[in-house]
């Protein structure tokens, strides 16, 4: 099927124009006729896929068809996602599909400019692509108000659930418009029973669309996993990057800490990389993930923070240095290449403690992960080695902070010397007397 088939507006089959679509991927050949007739649509595909564009694409045809009321400052319609970077996915997006429509789009989120954003929601926007946090702020402020919203979309309604958004959620689902008054569209990599239920109780007796449910990694994807000691992972990962020639390619760590250290390495070695986690500044995250958009930056590591919504075009190489602890994860991750019908690789190092995840991997993806034994010119032997920094530990916050020589000693609980020494003297007894009993 392609757009022309489905009778979209002008203005949209325009913005689809200038982002290169032409025929309709399976999940937006199957929601798309369903959204567009008005219908809530619950639906689960590959990541990668083309999930945005099919809500989107629906969307902005509902709105431009919809007779406009007096909105007041307030938005039509309203995008829910679980993080930062896919907010800002789903903005991009957005602002290149409707770039014809006429609607004011505004992203919110947390981690950048407070009172800008805040300013963006008083003067008025049509649509809001936002992370529950900050919109909840906004809202309880009354900055803006959810009665006049005539289309909901829910992305990656499961991650909600895993990052604990469940109570925000339901928070915001609560003050909008009857579910029979507005379009409802939900899309997942997963629905699960939990998912389900929420779609029950907050849409208007939803449409389940499944593709290919049975295939849980990209079709064009090609899969190998090393089985390597956790002293030999850092080498064999050198000679990989040196192999494979990976011109582009996403490298994904468990914890912050082993994040920085890997980071660290690679560039003392002379492989340029980058890193997001969760302790970076979103502004600087955003400047890295350009980066490596652009293709100035061919490494970038991360935690599972970059492992959903993020759409990097040419991802050759996606690389689990260690094996997500969270199955649904692995998909996730090695969804970062082979998007869009590209072919990809994804490469996964088997540790010690990483092999004890493989077992749940590979029940939930329904298949092997092919095994691949590394010959011993593959592992790099010389190389520059880098300590990992220190712990920095915090103290505990309070109002003043109490020098250690002022504070009770650790075992007896008696202060020091200085501490003493500010005790009023005792009177000494008068010559040749004796200290009076006490009356």
């Amino acid at each position: 099927m392609t757009f022309d088939q489905l009778n979209l507006p002008e203005t949209v089959l325009r913005g689809v124009s200038d982002a290169g679509f032409t025929a309709c991927t399976p999940i937006q050949e199957k929601t798309l006729p369903l959204a567009l007739a008005g219908k809530d649509v619950a639906g689960q595909a590959q990541t990668g896929t083309g999930k945005t564009a099919a809500f989107l694409i629906a969307l902005f045809t509902r709105l431009l068809r919809q007779e406009v009321t007096d909105q007041g400052n307030n938005p039509r319609a309203l995008i829910l996602a679980p993080t930062r970077e896919l907010v800002v996915q789903i903005e991009q997006d957005a602002q290149l599909l409707g770039k014809h429509c006429g609607f004011t789009i505004q992203a919110i989120y947390g981690g950048v400019d407070y009172m800008k954003q805040r300013e963006a929601l008083e003067e008025g926007t049509d649509i809001i692509i936002g992370t529950p946090g900050r919109l909840i702020d906004y809202l309880k402020q009354k900055v803006y108000h959810l009665k006049k919203i005539e289309s909901l979309v829910i992305d990656e309604a499961d991650r909600m659930f895993d990052m604990g958004f469940i109570a925000d959620l339901r928070f915001i689902l609560r003050r909008l418009p009857p579910f029979d008054e507005r379009q409802n569209m939900m899309f997942s990599a997963t629905l699960n029973q939990r998912v389900m239920e929420l779609a029950y109780e907050f849409m208007n007796a939803p449409e389940k669309v499944e593709i290919s449910p049975d295939q849980m990694t990209a079709e064009r994807v090609t899969q190998q996993l090393y089985h390597v000691s956790r002293k030999e992972k850092f080498p064999l990962l050198l000679g990989l990057l040196r192999r494979e020639g990976m011109a582009r390619t996403m490298i994904f760590v468990n914890t912050k800490r082993e994040v920085e250290y890997l980071h660290d390495r690679l560039n003392a070695n002379e492989f340029p990389c980058k890193m997001i986690s969760g302790d970076v500044d979103q502004k600087k995250r955003l400047r890295i993930l350009e980066q490596f958009k652009e293709g100035s930056l061919p490494i970038l590591i991360a935690t599972d923070v970059a492992s959903r919504g993020l759409h990097v075009e040419g991802v050759t190489h996606v690389i689990n240095y260690d094996l997500p602890q969270d199955c649904e994860d692995y998909v996730h991750r090695i969804g970062r290449t082979a998007r869009a019908g590209a072919e990809g690789k994804a490469i996964s190092l088997a540790d010690e403690d990483g092999a004890f995840h493989l077992e749940a991997i590979e029940e939930y993806i329904k298949d092997k992960v092919p095994v691949v034994w590394a010959e011993d010119d593959l592992f790099v032997k010389n190389y520059t080695r880098t300590k990992p920094k220190p712990r920095v530990e915090l103290k505990p916050a309070g109002r003043h902070h109490v020098p250690s020589h002022s504070k009770p000693h650790a075992l007896t609980g008696d202060l020091t010397d200085e501490k003493k020494s500010r005790r009023r003297p005792r009177k000494k007894p008068a010559a040749g007397g004796t200290t009076p009993a006490p009356s």
